[in-house]
């Protein structure tokens, strides 16, 4: 394309290189376009870092050796500070004609014979930097119409940058929070009793964290947002350490059950978590909704673990279209029914059916149901009826202080918990 012997209007040049594309690939797409469409060799944003100039994205077909990505100068030996303060114009159809610009090293360095450059003003009216094209020969049809071009082309490029650096703020702010909260240990655990239907007291407790952080807000979301700024795996861990550290404050055979994901699995950092916690006291649940690229590696990673005595339990299951998958790749030594499907189970025979089941499937797998979500007593005689020996639930037990778990394993607990 050249301008020269292309007839599309303005309006359809810009069209046809922002169209459809977001941020960062629609600036390239706009530095490709007018770089062929004013014949130049080289089209670049760059940003000012405090006194340099760094290229962040460039268009230079078969120039990578001489400008890339992350290139940068010092501001004096480019044209963009002489550009800013008026010393050099932002067009320049041929720089033998402009002093300023013969005198410097980079115009023969660089064999520079043409050069438009505006700057990108961000919405705050702060410049950002330039968006430039340059030839090796000079043009003396450049002229106000390709300067206005480029001039909107880089209000474009401003728009995108000015959401990328929002976009930026929003996952830093996001990042410090869940920092403070790891680096303050602003979480604190919960333990709700699993019981062995039968017994007086409780065979483990499911650790659950609550976040005592501002904003208030459940902890879903905010184990949502550190996976979303890359510290899922450094917040499950902590909240990991806090659940474990009372395990020895329990009788040797009540376990702890602590939540993580996948890629908390994968972490060498687990196993450092674990250390100094009797294997047989700790139970590691993961969500039926957690995503699993590689089965394999998850086995591996869990190996060593369950070799020395630390159990696997698949969360959620009844849930959702990967429960069967889960339990078929991990075999796990607990299946934790979801509370979709206790819910209302004495009412519902669908449910019934699929909780029984789930029964039949893991006495012969060798795994143990837990009901979970058990909050009536109607519910409690389905579930004893199909043969499920461990629950857990609001009927049972809502979820407790440590201190108040340590007396209820070593107390008469009060009536609701005689679960015969």
């Amino acid at each position: 394309m050249n301008k020269a012997t292309d007839s599309k209007p303005l309006h359809s040049l810009m069209a046809t290189a922002m169209a459809g594309v977001p941020g960062n690939d629609g600036i390239k797409r706009s530095l490709h376009a007018i770089r062929a469409y004013l014949g130049m060799d080289i089209a670049y944003v760059s940003e000012f870092v405090g006194d340099r100039v760094v290229f962040r994205q460039v268009d230079a077909p078969g120039l990578e050796a001489v400008i890339k990505v992350g290139d940068s100068h010092s501001i004096d030996d480019v044209y963009c500070g002489h550009i800013l303060e008026g010393r050099l114009p932002q067009l320049i159809s041929d720089t033998a004609n402009e002093p300023v610009a013969m005198a410097m090293p980079i115009t023969r360095a660089a064999s520079i014979g043409k050069h438009i450059s505006v700057p990108i003003r961000l919405a705050d009216g702060k410049v950002h930097g330039m968006f430039c094209c340059l030839g090796f020969k000079a043009d003396h049809s450049l002229g106000q119409r390709d300067l206005q071009m480029m001039q909107v082309f880089a209000e474009l490029a401003a728009f995108e940058i000015d959401n990328d650096l929002k976009a930026a703020a929003a996952v830093k702010e996001k990042q410090d929070r869940i920092r403070s909260v790891i680096d303050g240990r602003q979480i604190s655990i919960v333990y709700q009793p699993i019981w062995k239907l039968g017994q007086a007291r409780p065979v483990g407790f499911e650790c659950l964290a609550r976040f005592t952080a501002a904003p208030q807000r459940t902890p879903d979301k905010w184990f949502a947002e550190a996976g979303e700024t890359g510290l899922s795996t450094e917040l499950e861990l902590t909240a990991i350490r806090l659940a474990l550290g009372v395990a020895k404050a329990l009788p040797p055979d009540v376990y702890l059950a602590v939540n993580a994901s996948p890629q908390t699995f994968l972490s060498e950092e687990l196993a450092d978590a674990l250390s100094g916690i009797p294997p047989q006291q700790i139970v590691l649940e993961i969500t039926e909704h957690a995503n699993i690229d590689d089965y394999d590696d998850l086995r591996a990673a869990l190996l060593p673990l369950r070799a020395r005595g630390v159990r696997l339990a698949v969360d959620d299951a009844g849930a959702g279209y990967c429960t069967l998958r889960h339990i078929l790749q991990l075999q796990p030594d607990l299946i934790k029914l979801d509370m979709s499907l206790t819910r209302n189970i004495n009412l519902d025979p669908a449910r019934r059916a699929l909780a029984s089941a789930l029964v039949l499937f893991a006495r012969d797998t060798g795994s143990c149901i837990i009901a979970e979500g058990v909050e009536t007593a109607s519910e409690l005689s389905i579930l004893e009826s199909i043969g499920i020996q461990k629950a857990q639930g609001f009927f049972l037990g809502r979820p407790l202080s440590f201190d108040e778990a340590v007396k209820l394993c070593v107390t008469e607990p009060p009536k609701v918990h005689r679960v015969a």
